[in-house]
This record gives structure tokens, sequence and C-alpha cells, in this order.
């Protein structure tokens, strides 16, 4: 989705900065603010930045961080070692966000780095909830699975917030 001025300002809101390497916006909130944007692989001409798939918006950010905090991502670590399909599907989101980032460019310092710790950890959850907003259901099993937990996260808070 195109990137228009009213985007940038309000992701800067969210942020409380304003973003650096917006190429797109890959999902909206019901409310049509941003939710998640997709970034450049390097920004400002020479940094890499391997999170391609960027969360902007500050309830679903605190929603995901009360989740981090009740233990989910060790819940993840145990099935990654534990339960082959899902570690295949894993695998296969990491991928999946590579192929997606590398449309736009490569830098050796993250060439085969995704987000989120993937293939083989769950370090951050608010990376692996935006690849599954940006990509939709089905692709990062991760994701899929922590923003059910979440439930309906706009109708909760996003939609009384004002940007």
């Amino acid at each position: 989705m195109i990137v228009e001025e009213k985007d940038l300002i309000a992701i800067e809101k969210q942020l409380g900065r304003r973003p650096r390497g917006v190429i797109a916006i890959a999902n909206r909130c019901e409310c049509g603010n941003p939710t998640v944007v997709s970034t450049n692989p390097v920004i400002e001409e020479t940094e890499p930045f391997p999170t391609h798939f960027y969360l902007t918006c500050k309830s679903l950010n605190s929603a995901i961080g009360t989740l981090e905090a009740s233990g989910l991502m060790k819940e993840y670590e145990e099935r990654l070692a534990t339960d082959e399909d899902f570690a295949k599907k894993y695998q296969g989101a990491h991928q999946d966000y590579l192929t997606r980032r590398n449309k736009y460019g490569t830098n050796e310092a993250i060439t085969n780095i995704s987000a989120g710790g993937m293939p083989t950890r769950v370090k951050c959850l608010h990376a692996l909830i935006a690849h599954s907003l940006a990509v939709g259901p089905g692709i990062n099993p991760v994701g899929d699975d922590a923003l059910q937990r979440i439930g309906n996260w706009a109708k909760k808070s996003c939609l009384a917030e004002e940007i």
C-alpha cells in the first residue's frame, strides 16, 4: 500500500519519532491507521535494517509486551524443539520473510537474518506478529498463534485512541 504524508504523520505519533526507511504500509488497523510498515533493508544509504515488517501501533505493541512477559516465548521455543511440523513452518516463515525483503535489495550484513529469532528461536513477538499481519495467516505460525491469543486488539484499544 502506498505511503502518504498522513501515514507518516500517524506513524510519527505512534512511535514518537519520524519513521525511517518506510517503503509501504503493510497492514492497516480497522480504524485506517498504519499498523505495520515495510522498510528498506538498508536505511540512510549504509545502515543494514533486517526488520522489513515493523510494527507501529502503540496499543498492539503494548498487548504483545504483555504476552512476552507471560513467558509465552519459552513455550514457543519448546514447541520448536519438539514439534517438527511447527519448526518446519517456522523455517518456511523465515524464508518467506527473506524473499519479501530481498525484493527491495540486499545487504551482506543481513543476508540470512530475518526477524524475531527466525528460524530457530523466538526472540521478538513484535516482529513475528508484524510479519503475520503483513502477509496474512498461514505463513508465520508463531505470529499467527500470538495474534489469536491477543484477540481483537483493534476493538480493545486503538479505535478509541486519537492519533
